[in-house]
């Protein structure tokens, strides 16, 4: 039987898993470091690295002479580590074009094309041994109309530069060999009047799990106030990302902002199929509740 706990604070909520093999295999790694950049062009596929649309819907492969290529080279391109803007970098550029005025009066737009294109590569190794867990890329922010590819595998497009985005990438991961990250960023578009930059401007992780987990952003906490304390619902998203069936049991513990325990939800037992995915549902009655104010944050 395996357990999943999770801790919540009310007013820091933490998520962990008690045994043992969840806990010792579960990380976040910071990806921030160790890239390499480079312009590409929005006007001339020539200049942008041969990329094009029929690119993306190519036979994984096929994307030969493109920066995508696991085999590009890349030596000339600029090393940096994240977050980067690039559009803050560059000079000032005096324009009535509203695309530039949104950037800050940066060189960033439709009638900038040689600066509106950011090409990002990465390349990581992932042991052997961690060949049955699963991986998965998390980018908390790329300003803008980002695509992502791994090892030549198109992974997905993000329009958004304020909604971040993430991928399964275990499938496609050489393990005892070296990997290739690769992130094409297309600022010509604006989101907003404000300033907006361009380019991987926050943190990027690889999140590594069991197969058996909790499942991405995976508890939605409610509560009841009553005049006798208070009724905490908790429903917690697990999956079975293994080739079996697993046993698993789910309880939650309340804490409060000194960490002392003040609730605890029975542990329910449940089985997941393979790939099954399931909402636990659980309550906690809290007798001694403190309520949050602006006096008493």
């Amino acid at each position: 039987m395996k357990w999943i706990k999770i801790i919540f604070c009310l007013v820091l909520i933490q998520i962990f898993c008690n045994a043992a093999l969840f806990a010792q295999q579960r990380k976040k790694i910071n990806f921030d470091d160790n890239w390499k950049f480079a312009f590409g062009n929005a006007n001339d596929p020539a200049k942008d690295f041969n990329y094009s649309i029929a690119t993306i819907f190519a036979k994984t492969g096929a994307a030969q002479k493109t920066a995508i290529d696991p085999k590009f080279n890349d030596s000339s391109w600029r090393k940096l580590s994240l977050p980067h803007d690039w559009a803050v970098e560059l000079p000032f550029a005096n324009s009535p074009s509203f695309d530039v005025q949104s950037h800050g009066y940066k060189p960033v737009g439709g009638d900038y094309p040689e600066t509106s294109i950011g090409w990002y590569r990465k390349k990581f190794t992932v042991a052997r041994s961690d060949s049955g867990q699963r991986f998965q890329i998390q980018f908390d922010g790329v300003y803008r109309d980002a695509s992502f590819w791994i090892n030549g595998f198109y992974l997905g497009n993000n329009k958004s530069g304020y909604v971040g985005v993430s991928y399964d990438i275990s499938n496609y991961l050489h393990y005892g060999g070296e990997n290739t990250l690769v992130v094409r960023a297309d600022a010509t578009q604006y989101e907003g009047w404000f300033y907006e930059g361009a380019g991987i401007y926050r943190h990027v992780w690889l999140n590594q799990y069991n197969p058996v987990h909790l499942d991405e952003n995976p508890v939605f906490v409610y509560t009841d106030v009553q005049k006798d304390g208070a009724i905490v619902y908790i429903e917690t998203s697990v999956q079975n990302e293994s080739y079996t069936t697993s046993a698993i049991a789910v309880s939650a513990i309340i804490t409060d902002r000194d960490g002392h325990k003040i609730g605890e939800t029975v542990a329910k037992n449940i089985s997941l199929a393979v790939n099954e995915k399931t909402t636990v549902k659980q309550s906690v009655k809290i007798t001694k509740d403190r309520l949050r104010s602006l006096e008493d944050p």
